[in-house]
């Protein structure tokens, strides 16, 4: 029984965040309501897409919203894994599940109308664009990860509520626009990015996570006395933490690129601009929700 409220204590919420909560609930409840709604009209899509759309969400209130949060103020290392979860696995794997028409029918029409004819008309579409653009959006996937490790903006940030939300935030939706521009289920006819500029995007990104996560690493000097000043989870040596940080920046990151391409090839040499054309054109019958 106390182990079992130990478990269920670390489950709970460190300090407890409504934003990350409502989106990471409302998310996983429109894309089940949706999900339903299209398996009763036998138009939902197979098991995986679902899984890891699923599993991206999991993810990302498991590093928000559970005791880990704690972790990640208190441990470099495990400050660079919940931005690992937060700006490359969760929204890789969201991308991956191309979860677009499914949310759209899960969503309450009235939520869908309202931002479609306001918001996204003014603000939402014109941003998108620009974050889209396949220079910009490399740079900025990139740029956000050196910002953010700038030793005296990191001090400031671990240290305020606010900031380190903004910090947080910006990470993950920056990682939703990157990966959602690279794995974009539109092939280029239907308006998709090229498939050379895919890959480039996910190749010119490598090498910078590469030289920060190597400079971490071998770095000989604490960069980020932040974790000195309001004490570590755990008792390991301060240059020990960075390193692993640097580690991860460097290895699991870079790896995600690499998984990327593959999967981009994987839908070159498989002919999928057939495939989602035919898809495409199944999508514009379906009747409304």
């Amino acid at each position: 029984m106390l182990e079992f409220e130990r478990v269920a204590g670390y489950l709970l919420p460190w300090e407890f965040s409504p934003a990350w909560a409502l989106v990471c609930l409302a998310a996983a409840g429109c894309y089940l309501r949706g999900l339903k709604r299209l398996r009763s009209r036998d138009q939902a899509p197979g098991f995986w897409r679902p899984l890891a759309f699923l599993l991206g969400v999991v993810a990302i209130y498991a590093v928000s919203q559970t005791h880990y949060d704690y972790l990640s103020q208190y441990m470099f290392f495990t400050h660079r894994a919940q931005h690992l979860v937060l700006h490359h696995a969760a929204p890789f794997l969201i991308a991956l599940a191309a979860p677009l028409p499914v949310l759209a029918a899960g969503t309450p029409r009235r939520v869908r109308h309202i931002s479609g004819r306001n918001l996204a008309g003014w603000v939402v579409r014109p941003a998108y664009r620009l974050l889209q653009h396949p220079v910009v959006a490399p740079m900025l996937f990139v740029g956000l990860i050196y910002f953010w490790l700038i030793p005296d903006i990191h001090f400031d940030a671990m240290l305020s509520r606010q900031r380190y939300q903004i910090m947080n935030w910006s990470m993950l939706l920056d990682g939703l626009l990157f990966w959602w521009l690279v794995l974009d289920p539109h092939t280029p006819e239907q308006g998709g990015l090229g498939y050379g500029a895919r890959i480039m995007a996910m190749l010119v990104v490598v090498p910078p996570q590469i030289l920060l996560g190597a400079y971490l690493t071998f770095s000989e000097s604490v960069l980020f006395d932040v974790y000195a000043v309001c004490g570590r989870a755990w008792p390991i040596a301060p240059l020990t933490d960075q390193q692993l940080g640097g580690l991860i920046t460097w290895i699991p990151a870079s790896m995600m690129s690499v998984i990327g391409v593959l999967i981009v090839i994987r839908d070159i040499l498989s002919g999928k601009g057939d495939v989602d054309q035919g898809e495409a054109e199944h999508e514009r019958e379906m009747p409304p929700p």
